[in-house]
């Protein structure tokens, strides 16, 4: 099932054969510095299956970012429907990603992001998107502003899944692009 497509990028569900990539993001400890957990491999592969269920299922989550010179898949982007009113309006889903450090600079974050905006705005009819991260995770908050992403100071809040246990990962910072902002910039 194909998602969405740019000029070097296929966003597509997860096959099985991309349980060896999906593994080493979810267990990197360079991807994952603002995440508590690393996934082992059955966690991740079991993961991997509640994703590819819920984006056959609804066409939201995070599929597989692939690129379409090689085939490789390089990580993940999607648009995650969430039940956190305390983040966000019920309709407006999460756009998020994870990619690989060897890809990491290529701008393919980014790119696929976009797609996913289109997606959103253009076929699924959203009115907002939101994207959060770790306060100190400047990486993703620049990928928020290179999309036209805006911070909401007054949504910044203390995720509820951060345990005590990593204080310096509770306080998320917020950010929202409404489907106006986007029209406006495009």
């Amino acid at each position: 099932m194909k998602l969405a497509e740019t000029e070097r990028l296929i966003i597509r569900n997860w096959e099985d054969r991309d349980r060896e990539l999906f593994h080493e993001i979810n267990s990197d400890d360079t991807v994952m510095a603002f995440f508590p957990m690393r996934r082992n491999r059955a966690e991740s592969d079991e993961m991997l299956d509640k994703l590819r269920n819920m984006i056959e299922d609804t066409g939201y989550g995070f599929p597989a970012v692939e690129l379409k010179d090689t085939g490789e898949v390089i990580g993940f982007t999607g648009l995650n429907l969430i039940n956190n009113t305390d983040i966000k309006p019920e309709d407006a889903p999460e756009l998020g990603w994870r990619m690989v450090t060897r890809h990491w600079g290529k701008g393919y974050a980014t790119e696929a992001a976009r797609a996913m905006i289109m997606l959103a705005f253009d076929e699924r009819g959203h009115d907002q998107l939101v994207s959060f991260a770790v306060a100190d995770n400047h990486r993703s908050t620049a990928v928020m502003e290179r999309l036209g992403m805006r911070r909401d100071l007054d949504g910044d809040f203390d995720h509820p899944s951060a345990p005590d246990s990593h204080p310096h990962l509770k306080r998320h910072v917020l950010y929202r692009l409404h489907k106006t902002d986007w029209q406006r910039s495009g």
